[in-house]
């Protein structure tokens, strides 16, 4: 992994996210997109943000937690805070391999190897998809919508947890994949890979970090309740419900096309198509102007924040490397060659 490729593929995603919000625009009308974009109740943007903000630091919160539990205990707060909310910069990456960035900071500010803490992400992205079914759940039976998503994420993540968690069809496939010829020369770092993996999905800890998961999600989902809200839909049980579905089961649809970076396209088609199908007399353009605005607040402000600390951690980066090679003895020239300089003179 290098900065400059990551920077090359956040250029090509951002541009694709344009390209996306223009398309959406195209289809809900701009003319009345526009119309509608004023009647919004703005106020209501320092909650949606807080709750954003809220969800990030509860993920942190798990993130951290992940270090203490595969042995990491010297890390810095404030280093593994800087390599966290920088990897929220790289979510519009293709299937988020971006935030694998979180594990290549922490290796250059403090020396911890990239493939201890990369397990990481997979756990995350795990019990994240968990807490979305969850959440979906009740939406599920109640509109009977999507259920071909819910069952793919369902099965995906029941086999990932039953392999992941048994030894024996692991190590067979790991061994299998030594014979390889790319993989063959990791084969001890695969091994320890899956020790970090096996470590993290322990039954006890999935529990609390799927609840973990849970809240913070529930927290986008409250903020996109707001959002249908300040459009003009009128608060109810109802709507907190519908909000319940569509929000997760189009997160998770995004999550599943990993070709899509950050779900684009996927999720906000996602969002727009179920709000008129499941909330009546939704138009298509205030379901466009919702799924631009809850996607804003959710992914795009979290990504603005992460480049603002991708910056502070680079630079982090340069001060923990120039006290490396501070720290590197200079070995003075053998004595015979001080003499023969010397006599030279």
């Amino acid at each position: 992994m290098t900065l400059n490729n990551l920077r090359v593929k956040f250029i090509l995603s951002l541009l694709l996210g344009m390209i996306v919000v223009v398309g959406l625009m195209a289809y809900g009308d701009f003319s009345d997109i526009w119309g509608r974009l004023g009647d919004f109740r703005w106020e209501l943007l320092p909650l949606l943000l807080a709750l954003s903000m809220a969800n990030y630091l509860i993920r942190f919160g798990k993130w951290h937690f992940y270090l203490h539990q595969i042995g990491i205990h010297d890390v810095q707060k404030l280093d593994s805070f800087l390599a966290f909310f920088s990897g929220l910069a790289m979510v519009i990456t293709p299937g988020k391999l971006g935030e694998w960035l979180k594990s290549y900071l922490l290796q250059e500010m403090r020396g911890i190897p990239f493939l201890h803490t990369a397990p990481i992400l997979l756990a995350e992205r795990f019990t994240d998809s968990v807490a979305l079914l969850l959440l979906a759940a009740a939406g599920l039976f109640v509109f009977g919508q999507a259920w071909e998503i819910f069952v793919v994420v369902v099965v995906a993540c029941v086999i990932g947890m039953v392999v992941a968690r048994h030894r024996p069809t692991m190590r067979a496939i790991l061994h299998a994949a030594e014979r390889a010829p790319l993989i063959s020369r990791f084969a001890t770092r695969v091994e320890d890979f899956y020790e970090t993996t096996y470590t993290l999905f322990a039954p006890w800890s999935l529990i609390l970090t799927i609840a973990l998961s849970f809240v913070s999600w529930a927290g986008e989902v409250l903020a996109f309740y707001l959002v249908l809200v300040g459009l003009g839909y009128d608060g109810s049980w109802m709507l907190l419900l519908q909000a319940a579905f569509i929000l997760p089961i189009s997160t998770l649809a995004g999550a599943v096309v990993l070709i899509a970076p950050g779900g684009l396209g996927v999720a906000e088609g996602g969002i727009t198509g179920l709000l008129q199908v499941i909330v009546e007399g939704t138009s298509k353009s205030v379901a466009t102007l919702a799924a631009i605005i809850i996607r804003f607040t959710t992914l795009w402000f979290g990504v603005i924040v992460g480049l603002v600390v991708l910056a502070f951690a680079t630079r982090r980066i340069g001060a923990a490397s120039a006290a490396r090679e501070a720290a590197v003895p200079v070995v003075p020239p053998p004595l015979a060659e001080l003499e023969e300089g010397g006599t030279s003179r």
